[in-house]
């Protein structure tokens, strides 16, 4: 898995990264929340709470990512 764009939310960095089969997949605390053939969908789902669950690391309670402020333009996050 490569890691292609980051950004840096107030609990932490989610990432997108790229599969060797060319699939998109967001990732937070090194946990894969999905795979996706495009990557405006990956940062969609992610955007709009639609991935797998994302689990805060300090309180282990359950977050909604779409209250973390994630821009759904990937041209706003870091290039990795």
């Amino acid at each position: 898995m490569k890691l292609i764009l980051s950004y840096k939310t107030s609990v932490g960095i989610f990432y997108i990264g790229r599969s060797d089969d060319n699939l998109y997949h967001p990732i937070f605390n090194e946990k894969d929340l999905g795979s996706y053939q495009d990557m405006w969908v990956a940062v969609k789902d992610l955007v709009c709470n639609d991935t797998q669950s994302v689990i805060h690391p300090e309180t282990d309670e359950l977050l909604d990512t779409s209250t973390l402020g994630i821009p759904e333009d990937y041209i706003e996050w870091d290039r990795v």
